[in-house]
C-alpha cells in the first residue's frame, strides 16, 4: 500500500467535528439510523393491490414505454422486448423475473464509515432538499441560490444527526457556469461531509466525474469503491410513460460500477397521470418497473429502490400540490406496492407552501407521517423544501429537523415498553391518591431522558415567551442556523486526499467540464 493510501485509510471513519461539537449551539440526539416499529397504513385490499399491478403490467405489454436512450433500446432488443422505434413493450412475466433480482435491502458506506445507511427493511431515512433552483431566508427572501449558500446547506446536511445523506445540490447555485457547476459543489460535498452523496445522472461527464470525486474522497481503489455501493443516483421518469436519455444512461453507468440507483416517477394526477390516484399510481409502478427491470436485465442483483413523487395538482391553476389527503394516500398506496415487489421504497418530505409558516410545516408534516406510514426506507427533501421545490429555506430546514428528531423518538421501542419498571406500580402506590409525582425517585431517576426534549420549539407559556422578546419559531430557526454555521467545523479529510480532489477539479475544468445541452 503506498504512503497516500495508507494515510487515506487512517482519516476514514472519525466522526466529524460537526457531529462532535454538536450540542454547542442545540442538544441534538444522537446519529442513528431509525427503524420503523409500526405496522404500515394499508389502504388497499388485496385484491387492490392485484388491480393496481394488473393495471402496471397492462401498460408495460399493451401501451409501452418510450425510452430516448439508444443503449437502453438494444437492450431491451436483446432480452426479447417489443421494440418499435422508441417504443418499448415488456411482457409481465419478464418485468418480474427481473424485478425479483434486486435486493429487498443493500448498504451504502460512505467515506466515513460510522455514517453507513442501510436501504430497506424496517429503515427509514431522511435527506435533505435538493435541487430548488431559488433560496430564502430571513434576510435575503427569495433569491437564486448561489455556491456560498449551497455550502452552508451542506453544513446543515452535516451538522444534524438526522440527516443521514446528503442529496443533490441543496441549493442549484447559479453562480456557476453549469459545465462547471458539479465540480464545484461535489468538491465541497465531499469536503464539507462525510455522508452518503448523490450524483445526478445528467450526462455522461457529470455522473462519471462524480463518481470519481467520491473514489477519491474515500481513498478507495477502483476494486474497492466498485465492492460495495459508496454513493447513489436518482432519476424521474417524464411522465406520462418517458424516460429520457441522459438518467438511463447515468444510471447504466452507476450500476456497472456498483453503486445504487433509485427510480422515482413524477405522477402528478390530474395533469401528468389520471385524475385518479389508482391510475396515477399505476402509471408510476409501470414507468419505474420498466427501468428497474432494465437494470436488473443488465447486472442482475444491482441495489435498486423505487420511489413515488405521486401528488396532484390544484386543478384551478395547474400548480403542483403536497401534503394533501391525495398524496399521503398516494404514498401508504405505493409502500404496498413496494412490498408486494420487494423494493425498498423511496418518498419526499414536501409541500408547495412560499414561506417557512404554518402552511409550510402541516404540508411537510403530512408529507412525513405518510412516509413513516408507508413504510418508506428513504425520505428525500425531508429537510429545507419550500414552494413545490422551487425554494430551499436554511430555517425551513432547521424546523423540520426538530420534526425529523421528534419522528425518530416516536420510533424508540422504549416509549412503548412495558416491563415493571415501565408501568410503575410502586411509584403509583407510593403517590397514591394525593400527592403528584415530580418528587419521587422513580421520576428522579428518569426525568432527563423520559421525554423527548426541543431544541426549536418554544413551551414556555404566552407570558413567558413575550417577556423572551416574543420570538416566532422561523426567527428563532434563523438564528440556530447561524449559530451551526458559525461553529461549524468540516469532517477530517487527509490533505493528500484533498489536494487530489482540487487537482482533479482543476483539470476537468480545464478540459470544458461538462456539456450544457444533451
Amino acid at each position: 500500500m503506498s504512503d497516500t493510501a495508507s494515510r487515506r485509510r487512517r482519516s476514514g471513519g472519525r466522526a466529524g467535528a460537526a457531529g462532535r461539537r454538536g450540542d454547542a449551539a442545540i442538544e441534538q440526539m444522537p446519529w442513528r439510523l431509525p427503524v420503523n416499529i409500526d405496522r404500515p397504513t394499508e389502504p388497499l385490499a388485496p385484491e387492490g393491490v392485484e388491480a393496481i399491478h394488473d393495471g402496471a403490467m397492462r401498460i408495460l405489454e399493451e401501451i409501452g414505454i418510450e425510452f430516448l436512450n439508444e443503449e437502453s433500446l438494444e437492450i431491451f432488443r436483446k432480452a426479447g422486448c417489443t421494440v418499435d422505434g422508441t417504443n418499448v413493450r415488456m411482457g409481465r412475466d419478464w418485468v418480474t423475473e427481473m424485478v425479483a433480482r434486486a435486493p429487498s435491502q443493500f448498504d451504502i458506506v460512505p467515506r466515513n464509515p460510522d455514517h453507513k445507511i442501510t436501504v430497506g427493511g424496517n429503515h427509514i431515512l431522511f435527506g435533505n432538499v435538493s435541487s430548488p433552483p431559488n433560496y430564502w431566508d430571513l434576510r435575503t427572501g427569495k433569491v437564486p441560490g448561489t455556491r456560498a449558500q449551497c455550502a452552508d446547506l451542506l453544513k446543515l446536511t452535516q451538522y444534524f444527526n438526522c440527516i443521514h445523506f446528503a442529496g443533490g445540490y441543496p441549493v442549484e447555485p447559479v453562480d456557476i457556469h453549469a459545465r462547471e457547476r458539479h465540480l464545484d459543489v461535489v468538491f465541497d460535498k465531499m469536503v464539507l461531509t462525510d455522508k452518503v452523496a448523490h450524483a445526478y445522472s445528467l450526462g455522461r461527464e457529470r455522473v462519471e466525474d462524480v463518481m470519481e470525486m467520491v473514489r477519491i474522497a474515500g481513498g478507495w481503489t477502483d476494486e474497492e469503491f466498485q465492492a460495495v455501493p459508496r454513493m447513489y443516483t436518482n432519476i424521474n421518469s417524464t411522465s406520462p410513460l418517458k424516460h429520457d436519455v441522459p438518467m438511463i444512461d447515468g444510471c447504466l453507468r452507476c450500476i456497472r460500477r456498483g453503486q445504487a440507483v433509485i427510480v422515482t416517477p413524477f405522477t402528478l394526477a390530474g395533469a401528468m397521470a389520471p385524475v385518479t390516484m389508482a391510475g396515477a399510481v399505476a402509471q408510476s409502478i409501470a414507468e419505474a418497473l420498466s427501468a428497474i427491470a432494465l437494470f436488473q436485465y443488465v447486472r442482475p442483483g444491482c441495489p435498486c429502490a423505487i420511489g413515488t413523487f405521486t401528488s396532484n395538482v390544484d386543478m384551478k391553476s395547474g400548480a403542483p400540490a403536497f401534503g394533501t389527503p391525495e398524496y399521503m394516500r398516494a404514498t401508504q398506496m405505493t409502500g404496498q406496492m413496494a412490498r408486494f415487489y420487494g423494493l425498498p421504497l423511496r418518498s419526499s418530505g414536501s409541500c408547495a407552501a412560499n414561506v417557512p409558516d404554518g402552511q409550510a410545516m402541516w404540508e411537510t408534516s403530512n408529507s412525513l407521517w405518510a412516509a413513516v406510514q408507508s413504510g418508506t426506507n428513504v425520505v428525500y427533501h425531508a429537510a429545507g423544501w419550500l414552494e413545490g421545490g422551487l425554494i430551499a429555506s436554511p430555517e425551513k430546514f432547521v424546523m423540520d429537523c426538530e420534526v425529523l428528531q421528534m419522528i425518530q423518538r416516536y420510533m424508540e421501542p422504549q416509549i412503548c415498553a412495558t416491563g415493571p419498571d415501565e408501568i410503575a406500580l410502586d411509584a403509583i402506590k407510593d403517590v397514591g391518591n394525593q400527592g403528584h409525582f415530580f418528587g419521587i425517585q422513580h421520576t428522579q431517576d428518569r426525568y432527563t431522558t423520559a421525554f423527548y426534549q426541543p431544541f426549536l420549539a418554544d413551551w414556555r407559556n404566552y407570558e413567558g415567551w413575550d417577556l423572551a422578546g416574543g420570538i416566532w419559531t422561523a426567527e428563532r430557526a434563523h438564528g440556530l442556523f447561524k449559530a451551526i454555521i458559525a461553529e461549524f467545523e468540516a469532517p477530517p479529510m487527509d490533505i493528500a486526499i484533498r489536494d487530489e480532489l482540487s487537482d482533479f477539479v482543476a483539470r476537468r475544468k480545464a478540459e470544458g467540464g461538462a456539456p450544457t445541452d444533451f
